[in-house]
């Protein structure tokens, strides 16, 4: 128990840098609260009391703003940032290692009984806002953009983003990995939103990106002509004569 709730608050401080303190954590983090609460609201569900895990549930929501059904199955390591408007059905399940943001909901799409909500694979990201609905499968590592509505099934490691949401094309990945370089991923938004600062904050990231094949495809170039790689870089030592040199 005291190993599982370390391992829940040191999440916290991984994923979080807001985080700073073991007692701020405990004490002030509802997503955390609403964890531990859905655990033991699951642990009566499983015994078959089932109202009483209904109560439970309905406790943790009146004290965090999380709603989370007590017959959800939520794995080890799952953080919940902010929280409000969160919304977990009975059915869903939550691997090890997922995020959720704020206004997350892992809800349904028809009133019959059985396997109705979506289930996430370990590493999966949700934005906040996004939906993500019926009994899909979100593949391990997936990224859900934020106010996304997924309907569909999600393959590992991609990501999805739009209303409805749609998997990003090789365009979208070379994107992200670009605006992972530069220190901020922008899975949250795709390319054909109209708003005019996305589209430039695109246009530089693209830029980046085709340049740095360029110089890439240069620096190659300059070492199949012979100069070393020390040199090949743009610094005080290199000398263009050489170059001409090699090239004559």
């Amino acid at each position: 128990m005291f190993h599982g709730l370390r391992e829940d608050i040191r999440v916290v401080f991984d994923r979080d840098p807001a985080a700073r303190t073991f007692f701020e954590v405990l004490t002030t983090y509802p997503g955390l609260h609403a964890i531990l609460w859905h655990r033991l609201s699951h642990a009566l569900w499983k015994l078959g009391l089932k109202w009483l895990a209904r109560f439970s549930s309905y406790m943790a929501r009146w004290w965090t703003g999380i709603e989370i059904h007590p017959g959800a199955t939520i794995g080890r390591r799952v953080f919940i940032d902010h929280g409000m408007g969160v919304v977990v059905g009975e059915t869903a399940e939550i691997g090890d290692d997922c995020t959720l943001y704020h206004g997350v909901t892992l809800g349904g799409t028809s009133w019959q009984k059985g396997k109705r909500h979506p289930t996430l694979g370990p590493g999966v990201i949700v934005g906040a806002g996004a939906k993500v609905l019926g009994p899909i499968l979100i593949g391990a590592g997936a990224k859900i953009g934020s106010n996304a509505v997924v309907v569909r099934d999600v393959p590992e490691n991609a990501t999805a983003v739009g209303i409805p949401a749609r998997i990003l094309d090789a365009e979208g990945d070379k994107r992200e990995e670009a605006a992972k370089k530069m220190g901020f991923s922008a899975y949250g938004v795709g390319a054909d939103m109209n708003d005019p600062m996305v589209k430039a904050i695109h246009g530089l990231i693209d830029h980046s990106a085709n340049t740095d094949q360029r110089l890439a495809w240069i620096v190659a170039e300059l070492q199949r002509l012979g100069v070393p790689p020390e040199q090949s870089r743009t610094d005080d030592h290199f000398d263009p004569a050489s170059l001409n040199k090699m090239v004559d």
